[in-house]
């Protein structure tokens, strides 16, 4: 491959382009500082009053001016070039930057009519913002142009990647800021070049930003001698270009070079890898801005320094109203702009601040990949009858769910081919949680070198797996945000390191469903395998189910949880999921061989009742009902309450047993809050409303009291499930010592049936004693008894 390092120098900017960039940069600054302090007087047609100041002052100063400068100069280029370009906003709290440029280039008010470009909307741009019934401080779902929440750090290089990803004619600018750069998320994310196909997927172009100080404390990378930066940066395999200072005009001119150069680079990388076929990894640019915290704000205030320094972190001046030196001082920093020569006296932009601004959808706040859900197509997905395996009998046969759907996944794979709009991402575990069908259709994403030792990777591919359960999911989610489809694989214990990952995607789904001019996306789906209950070999690291308590917390119009029972109920819930908008669904699922209970017909019927009987299972007698009920949700579950029900037909055969098999968790939850809930009426239909209720989980059982506290029949449930004990041990006796096993939910039916700890208290004892049994056997022979490991339900 060609060294792109070799291109011609840029020639330097004329003067009166350079005059026209300082002017938009002048111009957002303006309103930057106005959107922190005003609620009125926007243009400073009069002196400054204490009224015209809010009465609480927030938002963040600091980031603001170089968030301006990069915005500025990406006009520039995106214009001069008509680049198809995007920016990733890292710095947490940049909304004032972001949202000035988005109202200077009209994409605002083209979004929110009333916040005219004139001085009356630039009055209202500026009350709005951190303001009670306004808008958010950082850079959010109402924000034009954005993909990026910027409440939490840590991910917005990956969610660079993930828009650039099968978008090849698209740039991605993700601006890193010091802070952010020393999470661990966005340490890991750096390695996504590795993964990025310079033919198939676009450009990009990270801008790390050090203004050299966080809330309070220098930042790392700020503070490291440029040689040892450079050395980190080149090891991450990025080529550092350096833009340094802060006299306007030089750093404007260094700028465009470094834009102008990085993207001469991109382009011959492209051009290489595209028309000539080079496969060699491209060393990607990157660059590396410094500029002064608070740039162009006050320099010292009440004998403190603050320009320069984390003083300028957010709002330099904090005692406007009360303090008539702080109010003159922040008019003198308002009039440093000269917004006379920014905007008329009607409060338009200028004719010169809009020099550099790009027309219609290249602007960075309409561009539609910011907006996902217009590009967005339909998924094809294949019937699930060619995939569906034959269950004349339930429990006569076994499968491997997952086995399954991997096949069906590889036909989603081949039939979007062409297409490139769904990836399976997954930390290093798509083989291992059985899903390697998928490989027929695509290899492993890869870009680093390639040993004859090494299996499927492809530099095509579209399986993406980094052993960085942040970078997957940063990864998938700039991949759906900017309208597409996939799929998140991953051990279901360690899912939970992305806790905090998911909240921000929940509150972005949550934030935009009141947001007409936001489009549906496709749904954010995991794929939770190798889960507790079959993590016996493992051990006790490896067994965690607590994801699903974590995501039924969040907003309930956004979560859905599906515990499919078996090989066809799993290809169902995949088929909804897949052709599903605006959720987060988590969907639980073994890998391991397991019966099949239901035939397809019957499997798509109980999915979307989402709970329901299973007649076949049960002994109830159609006229008086049930005398208990064996609920069970999830697959290991499901099969010890059939044993469970298997056990009393055979040791209690007058007693009427009531089956329930549950899919969809949030069906226990009461309809006013949750879409999928039941009514009263349906839930005491299922469950009854005064019969005892032995409830099988797969997670943690108080889970199960949340949901369904307020229903009639609740004080009669009983539920078992995962109680935080495990080990390295066999699959039959993680559900034993967890008390999950199908002999401890006899004895609880024993227990809770009126008369029957007295009539069958040689059933009970005899439960106990295989309990016991067990014990021993497991120590002597390193397998579970052969009536567990032999089971069928046609015995």
């Amino acid at each position: 491959m060609p060294d792109a390092s070799t291109t011609r120098p840029p020639e330097a900017l004329p003067e009166d382009e350079l005059r026209a960039l300082d002017a938009h940069w002048r111009a957002s600054n303006y309103l930057a500082v106005g959107q922190i302090y005003l609620m009125g007087n926007p243009l400073l047609a009069e002196p400054l009053r204490p009224e015209h100041i809010k009465p609480r002052l927030l938002g963040h100063w600091g980031t603001s001016p170089g968030l301006n400068l990069v915005h500025t100069h990406l006009n520039r280029v995106v214009k001069a070039r008509d680049l198809d370009a995007i920016c990733v906003w890292g710095p947490g709290h940049g909304g004032p930057a972001v949202l000035a440029n988005s109202w200077i280039e009209g994409s605002y008010t083209e979004t929110y009519p009333e916040v005219t470009r004139d001085a009356a909307g630039m009055a209202r741009l500026f009350r709005q913002f951190s303001f009670p019934g306004g808008v958010p401080s950082h850079v959010a779902p109402e924000t034009p142009g954005s993909i990026h929440e910027g409440g939490e750090l840590g991910y917005s290089l990956s969610h660079a990647y993930g828009a650039a990803f099968d978008n090849p004619g698209l740039v991605v600018a993700c601006v890193i800021g010091d802070g952010e750069a020393e999470t661990g998320p966005l340490a890991a994310s750096w390695h996504s070049n590795k993964f990025l196909d310079p033919v198939h997927d676009g450009a990009v172009l990270p801008i790390l930003h050090l203004n050299g100080y966080k809330i309070a404390n220098p930042a790392v990378l700020a503070r490291l001698p440029r040689q040892e930066l450079d050395e980190l940066l080149r090891g991450y395999g990025h080529d550092p270009i350096h833009v340094t200072g802060d006299e306007e005009m030089a750093v404007h001119q260094a700028m465009a070079a470094a834009m102008d150069t990085a993207l001469d680079r991109i382009a011959a990388f492209q051009s290489a890898a595209r028309e000539h076929g080079a496969t060699d990894r491209p060393r990607w640019p990157v660059i590396v801005l410094r500029t002064p915290k608070g740039w162009t704000g006050p320099a010292e205030v009440d004998g403190l320094p603050v320009a320069g320094t984390w003083r300028s972190h957010q709002v330099p001046l904090a005692a406007v109203r009360d303090n008539p030196d702080h109010l003159r001082r922040l008019e003198e920093w308002l009039h440093s702009y000269r917004p006379a020569e920014l905007f008329d006296h009607d409060g338009r932009p200028r004719p010169q601040v809009l020099e550099c601004v790009p027309a219609g959808a290249r602007r960075l706040g309409a561009n539609p990949h910011t907006n996902g859900g217009l590009l967005l197509r339909e998924l094809p997905l294949p019937p699930l009858e060619e995939f569906a395996v034959p269950v004349d009998t339930p429990g006569a046969t076994l499968h491997e769910p997952t086995r399954v759907l991997g096949a069906m996944l590889e036909r989603v794979m081949a039939d979007s081919a062409g297409r490139r709009d769904f990836r399976l991402v997954g930390p290093d575990e798509t083989a291992s949680n059985r899903l390697q069908d998928v490989y027929g259709a695509t290899g492993k994403a890869w870009q680093a070198d390639v040993l004859d030792v090494d299996e499927d990777l492809d530099r095509h591919g579209r399986v993406m797996e980094i052993l960085s359960e942040h970078t997957c999911q940063g990864w998938l989610e700039g991949y759906l945000l900017t309208g597409r489809h996939g799929l998140f694989s991953c051990y279901e214990a360690f899912v939970h390191i992305v806790d905090s990952m998911v909240n921000q995607h929940i509150k972005w789904l949550r934030t935009t469903r009141a947001l007409p001019w936001r489009r549906p996306l496709a749904s954010l789906n995991y794929l939770l395998t190798s889960h507790v209950w079959r993590q016996d070999h493992n051990g006790f690291s490896h067994q965690d189910p607590g994801f699903i308590d974590h995501v039924l917390n969040k907003a309930p119009e956004v979560v859905r949880v599906y515990l499919p029972p078996d090989t066809n109920t799993l290809l169902s819930v995949a088929d909804h999921v897949l052709a599903s908008r605006d959720y987060v669904n988590v969907v639980v699922a073994g890998k391991q061989p397991s019966f099949d209970w239901l035939p397809m017909d019957a499997a798509r019927a109980h999915c979307a009742r989402g709970a329901g009987l299973w007649e076949w299972a049960g002994t109830e007698d159609v006229r008086r009902g049930p005398d208990v009920v064996l609920a069970c949700a999830g697959d290991v579950p499901t099969l010890e309450v059939l044993a469970a029900a298997q056990l009393l037909r055979r040791h209690l055969p007058q007693l009427g047993v009531r089956v329930v098999n549950i899919v969809d968790l949030a069906r226990l939850m009461p309809h006013e809050e949750h879409p999928h809930g039941m009514t009263d009426a349906e839930f005491d239909a299922l469950f009854t409303p005064d019969k005892p209720v032995i409830l099988a989980y797969h997670g943690y059982p108080w889970l199960i009291h949340r949901l369904a506290y307020r229903r009639t029949g609740h004080t009669q449930f009983h539920v078992r499930g995962y109680k935080e004990i495990g080990t390295t041990t066999t699959p039959f006796d993680m559900v034993l010592r967890n008390d999950l096993d199908r002999y401890r939910l006899v004895m609880d039916v024993i227990d809770r049936v009126p008369g029957l700890p007295v009539t069958a208290a040689a059933v009970r004892q005899r439960m106990e004693e295989v309990r016991l049994r067990h014990h021993d056997w497991i120590r002597e022979h390193g397998t579970d008894l052969p009536e567990v490991a032999d089971w069928s339900w046609q015995d």
